[in-house]
């Protein structure tokens, strides 16, 4: 029996598909279901772009992230909305 070395085309798969590179970027393809809140939504729809990165790049996407869920957070505590009590419920006015 003879030791054979496969060719290099075995192990790249073939000459029309790009080398396996485990280094490269790897989509991780987490489902992101759509919250409703386009704010959120965008954000979330940004994480979609750390895929195509080095793993050095997913940082900024990730505080762009960060800071757009923040922002979308406060944005929901200016909203108007009932006033708050000036008393507690149970306590007799004055």
């Amino acid at each position: 029996m003879h030791d054979t070395v496969p060719d290099a085309e075995a192990h790249e798969g073939g000459p029309d598909e790009p080398a396996y590179d485990p280094a490269a970027p790897a989509p991780l393809t987490v489902p992101r279901t759509p919250t409703g809140n386009p704010d959120v939504d965008a954000a979330l729809d940004r994480l979609a772009d750390a895929d195509h990165l080095a793993t050095d790049g997913h940082l900024e996407v990730y505080e762009d992230v960060h800071r757009g869920l923040r922002d979308a957070l406060t944005a929901l505590d200016a909203r108007p909305g009932p006033p708050a009590p000036t008393r507690h419920p149970t306590t007799a006015p004055q």
